[in-house]
């Protein structure tokens, strides 16, 4: 099984801590971002 996951700021240290439980669990997965706390709109990470 592969996931994509992403986020906005906002959503950032809720998507860190989903990686580290994938990465437990050996799920495959791709960060399409955002890959920092700086303020960012999610619309433009999943186009």
């Amino acid at each position: 099984m592969n996931l994509a996951i992403g986020s906005d700021h906002g959503g950032f240290e809720l998507k860190e801590q989903l990686k580290k439980y994938l990465d437990k669990k050996g799920i495959a997965y791709k960060d399409f971002g955002t890959f920092s706390k700086d303020s960012c709109d999610y619309p433009d990470l999943g186009s």
